[in-house]
């Protein structure tokens, strides 16, 4: 992926995703979290890299891009979209907001994972779930993954990346 690609981390946090486009030389990069706390302690490990991102306190549901993404980047924020309207107004989202030929990278908890996370109600999926649900998008590959917690426990999850196809 060329270095200036537009790329978001959605759901972001504390992640060290990145930290690690900005140590590989991406250059147009987007963080978004709804937690201004989380933002504020990122940019505070980043220190003066901070400077080369793009910070966005959102809810996802009610984010306005003013791009398009070359690489778009969910790892655990999609499965707290626990209502039919706002799984659809992600799907809208990432319709209008990732570019032709463009990569989505999401990461849910599986159909094995847990029911809740953080005390909030989450929404499982398994790869053939994701793929009915992003029908616009291509399917390239699909894992499974343990994740552990802080709390010395495992986490199941689904990892799916799709390619956007041409209109």
């Amino acid at each position: 992926m060329p270095k200036d690609a537009a790329i978001i981390d959605i759901g972001a946090g504390e992640s060290r995703f990145v930290d690690f486009l900005l140590e590989n030389g991406y250059q147009n990069i987007s963080v978004l979290d709804i937690s201004q706390k989380a933002i504020e302690k990122k940019q505070e490990s980043l220190g003066e890299k901070a400077k080369q991102v793009q910070w966005i306190v959102s809810d996802i549901v009610d984010f306005v891009p003013t791009q398009k993404y070359a690489f778009w980047h969910d790892r655990a924020a999609f499965h707290f979209l626990t209502e039919d309207q706002d799984i659809e107004k992600y799907q809208t989202l990432l319709n209008h907001a990732i570019s032709e030929n463009g990569v989505l990278l999401i990461g849910t908890f599986s159909e094995t994972g847990p029911k809740k996370c953080s005390g909030l109600e989450i929404r499982q999926y398994s790869s053939q779930s994701l793929e009915a649900l992003l029908g616009t998008f291509q399917k390239m590959e699909c894992w499974n993954d343990q994740h552990p917690t802080p709390f010395d426990t495992l986490q199941d999850f689904i990892f799916c990346s799709f390619r956007k196809l041409s209109n």
